[in-house]
């Protein structure tokens, strides 16, 4: 397996599916594993409960589609009716073998827990001399996200609200700047944050 394979197989495990070994991709769905396979990926999906149950490795290509999007891939696949060529379906370890191509299916939206997820793994790093360090979290409903950081520069600590549904790369990237400018800054009666930052219109 070349170097930018196995670097991409490592970002789909760690970063993107295992949240999946606890929650299910659609309903009746769940993950059971990914597998390297050559110039792929492979991810294991059981489906259904029972005697009817089953379990499929969906294939996608390395390099077909950025990482992020394969989640979404995976719940626009599972949540209605696919046609499949007979040369996409094969088997292996008993199981079905579907290959997607991923650049022809529009990936479903992520759900606002998994948007959670990615801002607060973006955070989750102790912070350093320049970014705030995440110490608490909250999910307010509606597509909003509280979350605690504590910053070098401010003593006690600092809410921030942002939107789920917004930029939230850019917005993890701005929020050491973003915290520091007043015209965000407001009145808190939050009593687990000494200073409150609304982002929700950033």
């Amino acid at each position: 397996m070349a170097f930018e394979d196995r670097e991409q197989q490592a970002a789909i495990i760690s970063r993107l599916l295992l949240y999946y070994l606890n929650a299910p991709l659609t309903e009746g769905c769940r993950l059971s594993g990914v597998l390297p396979a050559p110039g792929a990926v492979r991810i294991a999906v059981h489906a259904g409960d029972g005697e009817d149950s089953a379990t499929f490795l969906y294939e996608i290509p390395h390099g077909a589609v950025a990482p992020y999007y394969i989640p979404g891939i995976l719940r626009t696949v599972l949540a209605g009716t696919q046609i499949y060529s007979s040369s996409d379906i094969s088997e292996a370890m008993g199981m079905t073998v579907v290959r997607l191509r991923p650049e022809e299916i529009t990936p479903d939206p992520e759900p606002e827990r998994g948007q959670a997820l990615t801002a607060l793994r973006a955070l989750s790093d102790p912070g350093d001399e320049e970014n705030p360090f995440l110490i608490g979290f909250l999910l307010m409903g509606n597509g909003l996200l509280r979350l605690y950081v504590q910053h070098p520069d401010h003593p006690g600590i600092i809410g921030a609200d942002i939107r789920l549904d917004g930029s939230l790369t850019a917005m993890i990237a701005s929020l050491p700047s973003l915290i520091e400018e007043e015209q965000y800054q407001t009145s808190s009666d939050d009593p687990h944050c000494d200073l409150l930052v609304d982002l929700t219109d950033w």
